[in-house]
C-alpha cells in the first residue's frame, strides 16, 4: 500500500458494486427479504457512513450494525463502579476520551471531573504508568476497556510496571473477547444475518481460525474485512459471492495486515496477564459468558477492583433506549423512540451515541437522515414508558 487513494478508487468502486448488485439481486430473487450483512467492528460502521457506501448499494442488500464497539457495550453499572473509584481522594482516574462520556446511572467521568475527581485523558496504558512515576503518592487507575485489539498494550503495561516496580499504578479491567459476542448473537432467536464482515483489528491479535465454527457450525460465511471504503465493497463482495456459489468460509481479504495464525508475542502477554471471566455484562445485550477478562492472581496488586471497593451493581439500562436492539441487528439507529432527540451526541442517552465508532454516533453524523418532527411531549413520554 503506498497511497490511501488506491483504497478510494471511484470506477474500482462502482465495478465492485456493480458485481455486489447483481449478485445480490440474483440471490434475493428466491428470498423474501433483502441480505443482510453484519459489520462487526465499528469502525467499519464509521467508514460506512462516512463514505456513503450503504447509499450505493441495491435494495436487495443491507448492512446491519453490530457489537463490535467496546465503549458502546459497557453497562452502566462498570461506569458506576469506575467513578466510585475515580471519586477516590488519592486517586488519578486515567482513560480514552471516548469513555469519558458514556453515561452511568447517575454521572458520567466526565461529570465526575467536573464534580472535583482527578480524571485525565490519556492516549494509551504507558501514559498513565509513566503518570504513575511522576505521582507516587498517588494511586494511577487506567480504566482498561477494548476488545483483543488493545488488550497487548495494556497487558505488556502491566509487565512493565512489575519490572520497574511500580506500586501505585493499577487496571480498572474492562478487557472484552470478540468470539463469545459473535456465538451470542449467532444463537439469537431473531437472527436473520446472512453473513459478516469479520473486524480487521481484533483479527490483527488473534487471526483468522477462531471464526472457523462460523462458517462451520451456523454455516455463514465471513470475511475479515479492512477499513477502506474498496476494502469494505471487495469484503462485502466476497461475502455475496459466498452466498451466491453455496459456501460458508472464512475469508481474508485484510492480508496485508491480518496473519492467519495472528500475533503471537501479543497473544502471549495477554495469556500470561489476563484470564477469562465465568461472565460478563454487556450493554444492551445481557450477560454473556466468558466474553470478559480480569487479572490474574499473579497480578492481583495491579487489580484496581481488588484494592478499592466498588459497589459492582447491575444496573439496567432507561426503557426508552433500544442500544439492545441495535446492537443484535434487530432495528436501525433511527428506528430507536428517542434517536436525535433526548439521544444525542452532546447528551447521549445510550452508549451508542458517545464513541465516535458507536452505530448511532455514525447515523447521526453522516448519514443526514430526514428525521421526523417530535414535539418534547412526545420524547418525554417515550422515557417514561
Amino acid at each position: 500500500m503506498k497511497f490511501a487513494d488506491e483504497f478510494r478508487d471511484p470506477a474500482l468502486a462502482r465495478s465492485l458494486v456493480a458485481e455486489i448488485a447483481r449478485l445480490a439481486d440474483g440471490l434475493a430473487a428466491h428470498a423474501a427479504r433483502p441480505l443482510q450483512v453484519m459489520e462487526v467492528c465499528g469502525g467499519h460502521t464509521h467508514t460506512i457512513f462516512r463514505y456513503g457506501l450503504k447509499d450505493l448499494l441495491p435494495a436487495s442488500i443491507e448492512f446491519v450494525h453490530g457489537p463490535g464497539c467496546p465503549v458502546c457495550v459497557l453497562p452502566m453499572g462498570r461506569v458506576d463502579d469506575c467513578v466510585a473509584i475515580a471519586e477516590h481522594p488519592q486517586v488519578i482516574m486515567t482513560t480514552f476520551g471516548d469513555a469519558m462520556r458514556v453515561p452511568g446511572s447517575k454521572k458520567s467521568l466526565l461529570q465526575a471531573k467536573a464534580d472535583g475527581a482527578d480524571v485525565r485523558t490519556v492516549y494509551s496504558p504507558l501514559d498513565a504508568l509513566k503518570l504513575a512515576q511522576a505521582h507516587p503518592e498517588r494511586e494511577v487507575v487506567f480504566f482498561a476497556l477494548g476488545f483483543e485489539t488493545t488488550m497487548p498494550s495494556t497487558a505488556l503495561t502491566v509487565l512493565q510496571a512489575e519490572a520497574m516496580g511500580v506500586r501505585n499504578f493499577s487496571l480498572f479491567c474492562n478487557h472484552i473477547t470478540i468470539i463469545p459476542t459473535v456465538k451470542a448473537i449467532l444463537d439469537s432467536p431473531d437472527l436473520q444475518i446472512d453473513g459478516f464482515l469479520g473486524p480487521g483489528h481484533v483479527s490483527m491479535v488473534i487471526g483468522s481460525t477462531p471464526y472457523e465454527f462460523i462458517a462451520r457450525r451456523y454455516g455463514k460465511p465471513l470475511v475479515i474485512a479492512g477499513f477502506e471504503p474498496l476494502d469494505i465493497l471487495q469484503s462485502l463482495w466476497m461475502v455475496v459471492l459466498q452466498l451466491a456459489e453455496g459456501r460458508s468460509e472464512v475469508e481474508n481479504q485484510y492480508r496485508r495486515v491480518v496473519p492467519e495464525p495472528g500475533n503471537t508475542p501479543a497473544l502471549q502477554a495477554i495469556a500470561r496477564v489476563f484470564e477469562l471471566r465465568e461472565f460478563f455484562e454487556w450493554r444492551g445485550l445481557g450477560s454473556i459468558d466468558h466474553s470478559g477478562i480480569r487479572m490474574r492472581e499473579a497480578y492481583a496488586a495491579y487489580d484496581a477492583e481488588r484494592r478499592f471497593s466498588v459497589p459492582n451493581l447491575k444496573i439496567a439500562d432507561p426503557k426508552s433506549c433500544q442500544c439492545g436492539e441495535v446492537l443484535k441487528g434487530v432495528i436501525k439507529p433511527p428506528q430507536c423512540k428517542v434517536f436525535g432527540t433526548l439521544c444525542r451526541p452532546e447528551t447521549p442517552l445510550g452508549a451508542l451515541m458517545v464513541s465516535s465508532e458507536g452505530a448511532c454516533a455514525a447515523h447521526y453524523q453522516y448519514a443526514r437522515i430526514a428525521m421526523p418532527k417530535r414535539v418534547a411531549a412526545d420524547a418525554a413520554a417515550a422515557v417514561a414508558s
